[in-house]
């Protein structure tokens, strides 16, 4: 595939001890290639095989009863890993979600994914924007991203949020437009981008009728005009 392909993600769960009995129960990946979505999508619920507390119901919708006899984490690993590939994981706070991808890896007799594979939105915020809150919320209020359609917490609704958050904090629409490219240009030493000189200057030369028209308007005009001391210079052949 050409273009470089990354992996919006979110994980719902039981808790936050990924190395304790919290389970991941719902998994949602967005594709993107050069920062456009693709509408390829991977998602699915788990059956973390244990109680979902209360106050994770109240967020997530998930109940133990919707969750029982989904499919095991260990049943999807491979679909899991086919879809994502090689590509960048993109993550709201991925620390998070890497500590539960991982355990629930290793748990199914799989290779653990590098950290070097993610890249953190919470971490791109907070660079961008220091001090300001950095919720998926509220950089969505930020960046105008409807919040409509989630009234619970869902991985593949906050994949989709979270995948237009990462294109603002990339350089926003202009970038997906390629509006944000120089035509011809090089960095220098600092890294930021310059254009490149011209190996011939353009000339833009006026045609005969707009000389003519420029000379008669500067002719009705009164007092030492710059304009017949240029043509002057021209008419003796200097420039």
């Amino acid at each position: 595939m050409d273009g470089i392909r990354e992996i919006v993600f979110d994980t719902e769960t039981t808790g936050f001890h990924a190395r304790d009995d919290d389970r991941i129960t719902e998994i949602g990946c967005i594709e993107i290639v050069d920062l456009l979505p693709t509408g390829r999508q991977f998602h699915t619920y788990c059956d973390p095989l244990r109680d979902v507390p209360p106050k994770v119901v109240e967020i997530t919708g998930l109940t133990t009863e919707f969750l029982r006899g989904k499919p095991l984490f260990k049943d999807i690993a491979d679909d899991f890993l086919e879809f994502v590939g090689d590509a960048t994981m993109i993550a709201h706070n991925a620390q998070f979600d890497i500590g539960f991808i991982n355990a629930e890896l290793e748990r199914a007799g799989r290779d653990p994914l590098p950290q070097s594979r993610f890249k953190d939105t919470l971490a791109m915020a907070h660079a961008k924007f220091p001090g300001s809150p950095a919720t998926l919320d509220a950089l969505c209020k930020r960046f105008d991203i409807s919040l409509s359609a989630r009234d619970k917490h869902g991985a593949i609704i906050d994949s989709e949020l979270l995948a237009a958050v990462y294109l603002e904090l990339s350089g926003g629409r202009a970038m997906s437009l390629g509006l944000d490219k120089v035509p011809e240009e090089t960095e220098n030493e600092s890294g930021f981008p310059t254009a490149r000189r011209r190996p011939s200057p353009v000339l833009i030369s006026p045609t005969a009728t707009e000389t003519e028209a420029h000379k008669a308007f500067v002719g009705a005009l009164k007092g030492d005009v710059v304009w017949d001391k240029l043509w002057a210079r021209r008419a003796r052949g200097r420039p």
